[in-house]
């Protein structure tokens, strides 16, 4: 079986029996799915190259393909074999090339893609740009093939088993999607591509589309502008990562299709590496003390009433290029640069916002892109390198505007020795709670890579002329999200993509209209000695903005029967998480026709497990009884959830436990993977 066959979908299942899990015993799974006995040795081969510690045995009987782990040699002892995160994901892991671990954001933007996935279109970025002149629909597709086979990134998938990692595979293919100027409109095309979500589990995390303009007349002819929209998930790729890849599919295109060269490096692997190669002494005793204090000030506006409304905003303002000139001039007088002019602007609104007296720490994340880390050739890999990370200034009234600015450039100097440090390696390292949220916004001061003059005049011969392409985001992993960029006629432009469920769009309207004031009279004051104060008295007409009180998740587990089942039948407990396949069980429920009595555990983020009095609760005082089975089944991230609960206690049943564990996939192919393990145990308790 290969990643690229009719079996691609396919997703694995295990079935093991934790409940013999006694001093010293070995960890036996049955691998179920549509495997030969090549494929059970290659996984079986896997586990064994990757988990040194443990002996691996295959064995096989009627059929039935049973992997076995114990302690190898001196590592053999009393304890039983834990099942890890990692071992359960490589036990389920698909045919691949290999797998990286993800960055520290990288996890995050994952997870929250798959555990909280919201409205339509909050975990998709998009970029577009114009291409006027002659297009070769063929070339223009074979070019992009060429890129997504050169570089590993766009050959790579997801996969939340266990550790959440990169799974890379030897074949991808991107989806390219050509659209009449007649068939639909270019904002409803924006819209549409944005409703469609990646299927993260799978290969090809990006997509193409193309909508051609009107035929028009130049002074060369006749021409047609074609405006290009490439979208891929904010987990995969950053903007400059997608800016690099339009540079390389240009080269591609002028090339008759074909990049030049093979496979490029360094890439996201060699990156991983480096990474394992870091000394984290230093970088643990800065964020000791650098990290910020629980009482800073973060939020972008005053506690509010609840919000009524969902998704993602997106609201724009731009200085002009003679404001951008004057406000450049005005930070470079003082030592600093216009990125640090936006930060000092920034801490003032929330100083501003959290409304205390006095001098007070103020913390926001600051973007930083991980292309000028000491990996050779850092700064040309697509990927996902860098981190927000977050700054931490004290605003203090009676200070000088000018020492804050300051304050600000020095911090983001200090960073920059750190954009590989994750935010959960900060919030351990200070002494934060696990699931703390550093900051709720984000400032990133976006460069783009300039298009080579040469590459330029190559696609200006063959009579084509494209622009630099826009991004549209849509990150609200954050409250609020603030991006600054210059435009092409050297204004700075500023947008902020906002969580509708935290602020409003008058809300964040209004916070956006400050900041903006702010840059604009800010190179009024030349004198050093002009006051924070001073300075935040120039909003005294605006309204502190409101942001909408957060109302906690439900904690916590809930247990439902949604299959009563015939009188004296096994039961099957279907576990969910966040993370598992929306509809997989539903599906499930819909295909399986056994006797079995069939009840839901939902657990929250936490991960908390029912107490063994959980089950007694919905009223089975009879259940499961003498001889009676209970099959704990978890696709995905929950298979972990339910050995953890299968392991120690069957729940004072006295009956044999078993769990079901399915590695990543989409609903149908998980459901199709729980009823192949459910056949199996039924099977055996026949």
């Amino acid at each position: 079986m290969s990643s690229h066959d009719a079996q691609a979908g396919t997703v694995l299942a295990v079935v093991h029996e934790p409940g013999g899990s006694g001093p010293g015993s070995a960890l036996v799974f049955e691998l179920c799915g549509p495997l030969r006995t090549a494929q059970a040795e290659a996984v079986a081969a896997r586990i064994a190259a990757r988990h040194r510690a443990y002996s691996v045995a295959l064995e096989e009987a009627a059929g039935r393909y049973l992997v076995r782990l114990s302690r190898a040699g001196a590592a053999g002892g009393p304890e039983p074999v834990p099942l890890t995160a990692e071992l359960l994901a490589d036990l389920l892991q698909p045919p691949c090339l290999g797998t990286v671990p993800v960055t520290g954001h990288q996890r995050e933007l994952l997870l929250a893609a798959v555990n909280r996935p919201g409205a339509a279109g909050r975990h998709i970025e998009q970029l577009h740009w114009s291409w006027t002149g002659p297009l070769d629909i063929g070339r223009f597709t074979a070019a992009w093939q060429s890129v997504t086979e050169r570089e590993v990134v766009l050959r790579a998938s997801f996969d939340w088993t266990g550790a959440p990692r990169l799974v890379l595979h030897e074949r991808a293919a991107v989806e390219v999607v050509h659209h009449r100027h007649t068939t639909v409109a270019w904002d409803d095309l924006l819209r549409r591509d944005r409703a469609r979500q990646f299927a993260l589990h799978r290969p090809g995390l990006l997509r193409v589309t193309l909508l051609d303009g009107p035929p028009q007349h130049d002074a060369a002819g006749r021409a047609t502008t074609t405006r290009i929209l490439l979208s891929y998930p904010p987990a995969l790729l950053d903007e400059r990562g997608a800016q690099l890849l339009v540079r390389e599919f240009y080269r591609a295109y002028l090339a008759d299709g074909v990049v030049p060269g093979g496979e490029r490096r360094p890439d996201i692997r060699d990156h991983v590496e480096w990474l394992r190669s870091q000394d984290t002494d230093v970088a643990r005793r800065f964020w000791t003390t650098a990290a910020p204090p629980a009482h800073a000030a973060v939020s972008p506006g005053r506690p509010g009433g609840r919000s009524r409304n969902t998704g993602p905003g997106r609201i724009q303002r731009r200085l002009r290029p003679q404001q951008t000139a004057r406000l450049r001039s005005w930070a470079a007088a003082w030592g600093a640069g216009e990125s640090s002019a936006l930060h000092a602007v920034w801490a003032l609104l929330l100083y501003r916002a959290a409304g205390v007296p006095g001098p007070a720490p103020v913390s926001f994340g600051m973007h930083m892109s991980g292309r000028d880390l000491t990996l050779r050739g850092a700064a040309d890999i697509p990927g996902l390198l860098g981190n927000p990370l977050p700054v931490t200034v004290t605003v203090d009234p009676t200070a000088p505007l000018v020492d804050l600015l300051r304050q600000v450039r020095d911090a983001a100097l200090d960073l920059s020795a750190y954009p590989w440090v994750s935010g959960d390696l900060i919030r351990e390292w200070s002494g934060r709670d696990p699931g703390d949220r550093l900051t709720d916004t984000l400032v990133r001061f976006d460069t783009r890579p300039e298009l080579p003059k040469a590459l330029r005049s190559e696609l200006s011969a063959q009579g084509i002329r494209v622009d630099v392409p826009q991004s549209v985001s849509s990150d609200t992993s954050l409250p609020v999200t603030l991006v600054a960029r210059h435009d092409s006629q050297g204004g700075l432009t500023l947008t902020a993509t906002h969580d509708r469920a935290g602020l409003s769009d008058a809300d964040a309207s209004g916070t956006l209209s400050q900041c903006m004031h702010l840059l604009r009279l800010l190179p009024d004051h030349h004198d050093e000695r002009v006051t924070v104060a001073q300075v935040l008295d120039l909003l005294r007409a605006g309204e502190v903005p409101l942001a909408a009180r957060q109302e906690p998740g439900p904690r916590g587990f809930a247990l439902a029967v949604l299959r009563a089942g015939e009188p004296g039948a096994d039961v099957i407990g279907l576990v969910m998480v966040p993370g598992v396949p929306p509809g997989a069980y539903d599906l499930l429920l819909s295909e399986y026709d056994g006797p079995e009595r069939i009840v839901s555990l939902v657990l929250d983020d936490a991960g908390g497990l029912p107490p063994p009095s959980g089950l007694r609760e919905l009223g089975l005082r009879e259940w499961p009884g003498p001889g009676r089975r209970l099959v704990l089944c978890g696709c995905g991230p929950a298979g972990r959830a339910a050995y953890e609960m299968a392991r120690d206690t069957p729940y004072g049943t006295g009956g044999p436990t078993t769990v079901i564990m399915t590695g990543t996939g989409d609903a149908a192919d998980s459901a199709r993977a729980l009823l192949r393990a459910l056949e199996s145990v039924r099977a055996r308790s026949v």
